[in-house]
């Protein structure tokens, strides 16, 4: 094991989390995610990652096996105030260093605190303790600021365990120190491309290029319900505008979103950017779905500048009162019916004054399915602005595997896809399109 102060060196890595809540079944580790995510771009194989209660002998032992195999070691969570939080220490244990108080350190929380009009709690002393030697990584989004501790083995980042803390110590001064400390042909760059609505099978064969030119060691592909999403890594950025451009022929019409070297756009994100682009408005209307729709519009910053807002209308009653359905149509054609998403559609754009509306009614289940409309059934309206094809509203149906939250994801999914392809002037992506693509029934896209 080489020195894990000289530059350059950096080549493996390991992440611990530490928490006995993560040995449950509560709580995910997400940090190694985000960690993984920056070792990757930098060309530092993540080789281990290990979970750890809030032991401090189970914390020495796993810094012990993670020491001899890497040359960094990141440690999450047990940073906090609490009496749990014994990671700072178990590693000046394992380091065989002090810990001290660090005046800067506590003024720093103190400040924090008196921002917030608080006066800090006594417990919070113990977060200024640092490790003799270690560099402090102030963390402008908390009050446990994270230790970079140099050693004759692996380097050692401590960072809190909330992600929020984790993404803006990772972007801040520890991206310097990953530029310091690795080669740039090295370092990789990504492209991301999603696709929505069609099976991962289906993407899979329109891969087959990609694969031929950049191998599949260099492709990913990755699926959760109404996505796939493509990555495709490469030293060489302007490989990626090349691979960009052929996979975008090739994946065609289902291409939502892409960037290289960061998170491509959400669906909702490539919506209501194009809405904004054109200055129009969306409004919707929510039966199986109860507002999650919306709540996905909602979590984009700046989305009331076209989201105007809409009706969750789960009853019948609603859907009339609110939404002009007629009682005629809900008797005849029933809630879950291509007339009724039609009619809901309207009713939310003409009621809420939008220039788009969509609507989704189904049947999520695990009950209320029947032959002819079994459970993951859903039917979508969608309504659009005067003189468009749109401007009577129209109904596409789906029926989509899976138990009552992977029906709603989906339902939700091929909603905003039918906006956006409405909004690029294409066609509705039919079910029967879907089920046409091979694999179309494993409901993996």
């Amino acid at each position: 094991m080489h020195d894990s102060s000289d530059n350059g060196g950096l080549r493996s890595a390991a992440v611990i989390a530490v928490g006995s809540e993560l040995l449950g079944v509560d709580r995910l580790d997400t940090n190694s995610l985000r960690i993984a995510a920056v070792l990757a771009e930098f060309g530092i194989e993540l080789r281990l990652k290990l979970v750890v209660g809030d032991t401090t002998d189970d914390l020495v032992a796993a810094l012990d096996s993670a020491g001899q195999r890497v040359d960094l070691v990141f440690v999450t969570g047990g940073l906090g105030p609490t009496r749990d939080d014994r990671t700072r220490e178990a590693v000046a244990r394992w380091s065989g260093r002090e810990l001290v108080l660090d005046p800067e350190v506590l003024s720093w929380i103190e400040e924090m605190y008196s921002r917030r009009g608080r006066r800090m709690p006594e417990p919070n002393r113990r977060q200024a303790e640092v490790i003799e030697g270690a560099r402090v990584l102030f963390n402008e989004r908390g009050t446990a600021p994270g230790l970079l501790l140099t050693t004759d083995g692996p380097a050692v980042i401590l960072l809190p365990g909330v992600p929020t803390e984790v993404d803006g110590l990772l972007a801040g001064e520890l991206r310097d120190w990953f530029v310091e400390r690795t080669h740039p042909d090295r370092r990789w760059s990504t492209l991301e491309m999603k696709t929505a609505c069609v099976p991962e099978s289906r993407i899979e064969e329109l891969l087959d290029p990609a694969y031929e030119r950049w191998g599949a060691d260099a492709i990913a592909v990755l699926a959760r319900p109404g996505e796939v999403m493509v990555r495709l890594r490469h030293r060489d950025p302007e490989e990626l505008s090349r691979a960009r451009t052929l996979l975008t022929e090739h994946l065609g019409d289902v291409l939502f979103s892409w960037s290289i070297s960061g998170p491509a756009p959400t669906l909702e994100e490539t919506v209501l950017a194009r809405l904004d682009e054109v200055g129009q408005t969306l409004a919707v209307a929510e039966s199986c779905t109860g507002g999650g729709l919306g709540a996905r519009l909602t979590e984009v910053p700046g989305s009331s500048r076209s989201f105007l807002g809409g009706v969750i209308s789960y009853s019948n009653e609603l859907k009339q009162e609110l939404l002009g359905v007629e009682t005629t149509t809900l008797e005849e054609a029933g809630a879950v019916s291509a007339e009724v998403a039609a009619q809901m559609a309207g009713g939310a754009r003409d009621r809420c004054g939008s220039n788009w509306a969509l609507s989704i009614t189904g049947i999520a289940g695990p009950g209320g399915g029947r032959p002819d409309k079994p459970v993951g059934t859903v039917w979508f309206g969608l309504a659009g602005p005067d003189g468009s094809r749109f401007q009577v509203p129209v109904s596409e149906h789906g029926l989509f595997p899976g138990d009552r939250t992977r029906v709603r994801q989906q339902a939700t999914q091929y909603a905003l896809d039918m906006l956006r392809r409405a909004l690029s002037g294409l066609e509705p992506l039919r079910w029967d399109q879907i089920l046409a693509s091979p694999g179309g029934k494993d409901g993996r896209g």
